[in-house]
Formats: structure tokens, C-alpha cells, sequence
């Protein structure tokens, strides 16, 4: 049971089921050309799962001391679990990740895809060993990697059987993804700053240089407020643009992606203890859901 706290499952699940819901809440539904069979895209959940879960795993591992500190109750390594053990749990899950990748980049006729696979497994290690001490580099690295699990399922699923007749009906659709992802990076982004600010003693101690504790706690926080405000101006734009003539997808997105991201601003505006900031982490973890299920519109909605 302690391996499988160490990967994080919930947050696996979430990939999971967006990457689900890329392909058949998004795809399908716009009658997109597709390369993956049912078989081939389940490879890709398991490959991107894995990898992640490695991610998180190994992140742990270099993360201990500073996780004794911030979350004493919720550290594995060392309590359980060794590090031995654990750095080889990453690398035999990793290697599983990497391998599934490259048998599903050869199935598919484009071995050079396997490259998104390993090079992903190597920033992910290297966000956990250095980057991640390096001011905001490591919060702008996780956000991208968190966004690759989106994009890479139109690489694998679109890309490989789009020519020039259907390319301009597959780049629609391919874009429609592609704002998906940068909701994602986004929310991931501020989250990853609530988080900083939630461990900034852990943090400190461990010797990571991140935004809360370059320019205080309070500047900080005034960021992710202002960051908060300006994604959900955002999608109101976005709402306003192209889901104004669709009541439902309008009503959805009101009450389950601003409602919230408006609480959470206000929520943010008052912040200044721990216990604040957890809550504003979970409230971007809604967002995220929800934002995402938004894709079980189009088949009933939107087309």
C-alpha cells in the first residue's frame, strides 16, 4: 500500500481519465481521424501513467528531508519504505513507462515518438534532483510536463494519420486540445505556487529557492491572486467567444469553473496560513476536474 501512496494514485487517475476523455469526449465526437485502436490507446495510458508515476515517486526520494518538515505524517521514504527500495520502485516503473512507449511508437509506424517518452521520464528526473531549487524554472517545467499529457495524446492519435486533405478539420480539432492543455498548465502552474507557499519552511530549509521565499509570502501571495484573476478572465473571454450560443456549456462553466475560480481569488485575496493555502490548493484540483469534464459536453452540447 505504501508503494502505491508513493505514486500518487489520485493524481494518476486524473491523467488518466483526461487523456480518456481527450480521445472520446473530444475526438470521437468531432469524427476525428484517429491512428490508436482502443488496445494502442490504453498503451499510451498505461506508458504516461507509468512515467508519471516515477515522476512522483523519485520526487520523493530527493524530497524526503524537506517533506519531514512540511507534511511529517505523510512521509514514506525512510518510514516503510527505503530509499534503496524506492529509487528502484522508480527506475523498474520508469522503465516500464519507457518501454511500453516504444513498443506503441513502432506500432504505430513513428519510432521517433519514443523520444517524447524518454525525454519526459529525463526532465521529470531532473525537475526532482535540481531543477525544482531553481526560481520558478521547476513550477514552469512540472506545468509543461503536466500539459504534455494532454498534447501527447493528439501526437499519438492524430498526427500519425493526418494528410493534406483532413488537415485542416484534424488541426481544429488539435486545437481544441491544445487549449485544453494550456487551461492545464495554467491552473498547474498557480497551484504549484500555492503549494510553495504552503512548504516554504520545508523549502527553506532544504535549500530551494522558490518565489515565496525570494519575495516573501505575502508578494507571493499577491501573485497568485493576480495569476487566479487573469485565468478566470480568461475563460470568461474564452465563454464569451465561442460557447456564448451554447446555453448549457455556459451554465457548466459559470457554475463549476468560475464560481470556483472566483471563490478561490477571494479565497487568495485572504490568505496568509497554512490551512488557507491547502484549500486553495484544492479548490484549483476541482477546477482541474471539472474543466476537464467540460469535454463530455461536445457530444451532447456543443455539436
Amino acid at each position: 500500500m505504501k508503494y502505491l501512496k508513493l505514486t500518487r494514485p489520485i493524481n494518476l487517475l486524473l491523467i488518466a481519465l483526461v487523456q480518456v476523455l481527450i480521445k472520446y469526449g473530444l475526438f470521437e465526437p468531432f469524427h476525428a481521424v484517429t491512428a490508436l485502436s482502443n488496445f494502442h490507446f490504453l498503451l499510451l495510458v498505461i506508458a504516461t501513467v507509468c512515467i508519471a508515476a516515477g515522476g512522483n515517486i523519485i520526487n520523493d526520494v530527493y524530497d524526503v528531508d524537506i517533506d519531514r518538515i512540511n507534511k511529517p505524517k505523510k512521509v514514506i521514504i525512510g518510514n516503510g519504505v527505503s530509499e534503496k527500495a524506492g529509487s528502484t520502485f522508480y527506475m523498474v516503473i520508469t522503465a516500464l513507462g519507457v518501454g511500453i512507449g516504444f513498443f506503441l511508437a513502432n506500432s504505430i509506424g513513428k519510432p521517433a515518438f519514443a523520444t517524447l517518452f524518454i525525454g519526459i521520464a529525463a526532465l521529470l528526473y531532473l525537475y526532482a534532483t535540481y531543477l525544482k531549487t531553481m526560481l520558478l524554472i521547476g513550477t514552469f517545467l512540472v506545468s509543461i510536463l503536466v500539459s504534455m499529457s494532454i498534447i501527447i495524446v493528439g501526437f499519438f492519435d492524430l498526427v500519425p494519420v493526418t494528410n493534406p486533405i483532413n488537415q485542416a478539420s484534424q488541426w481544429e480539432v488539435f486545437k481544441i486540445s491544445l487549449a485544453y492543455a494550456l487551461f492545464a498548465f495554467f491552473l498547474n502552474f498557480i497551484r504549484e505556487l500555492v503549494k510553495d507557499l504552503q512548504d516554504i519552511h520545508g523549502d527553506k530549509n532544504g535549500g530551494k529557492n522558490t518565489l515565496p521565499i525570494a519575495i516573501g509570502r505575502s508578494r507571493a501571495t499577491t501573485v497568485v491572486f493576480a495569476l487566479g484573476a487573469i485565468t478566470t478572465l480568461s475563460i470568461i473571454a474564452y465563454m464569451y467567444m465561442y460557447l456564448y450560443a451554447y446555453t448549457s456549456a455556459v451554465l457548466y462553466f459559470l457554475f463549476l469553473v468560475i464560481a470556483p475560480l472566483l471563490f478561490f481569488c477571494i479565497k487568495a485575496f485572504e490568505a496568509k496560513k497554512i490551512k488557507h493555502y491547502g484549500l486553495l490548493s484544492r479548490l484549483l484540483k476541482f477546477v482541474m476536474l471539472t474543466g476537464m469534464c467540460s469535454m463530455l459536453l461536445y457530444p451532447f452540447v456543443i455539436l
